[in-house]
């Protein structure tokens, strides 16, 4: 070889060995950002699981509210054969307005004109 071929040689090594490096690069920062991904996943289901909980204690309190409350049965077939619904319909919208026979039927009737039920 010539004394200006070495000097070509290490420019081509010198660029191919950026290359590698550049693509070494691309190749960890992919390996990087699917753990990020993954970190974000698992924080994400997490995130979910605690909010389906709390929802679902919630709920769960709520049911214990309604139950709660006194009714009379006797409301609940008036409500029931009178606007033609459920026995159950009639029972949980009546603890929802806390035994008001009165209120339950105003919203029952607003819920059936609306298209609701």
């Amino acid at each position: 070889m010539e004394a200006g071929d070495e000097g070509v040689e290490r420019v081509v090594d010198s660029k191919d060995m950026q290359q590698q490096s550049k693509a070494f690069d691309k190749l960890t920062d992919r390996v990087e950002d699917r753990q990020l991904d993954s970190t974000r996943v698992q924080e994400a289901m997490a995130s979910i699981a605690a909010s389906s909980e709390a929802d679902w204690n919630a709920m769960r309190l709520r049911e214990k509210e309604l139950a709660a409350v006194k009714i009379n049965p006797a409301d609940v077939d008036i409500i029931a054969s009178e606007l033609e619904l459920d026995k159950k319909v009639a029972e949980r919208t009546l603890r929802e307005h806390k035994g008001d026979a009165v209120a339950a039927i105003q919203c029952l009737i607003h819920q059936i004109t609306i298209g609701i039920n």
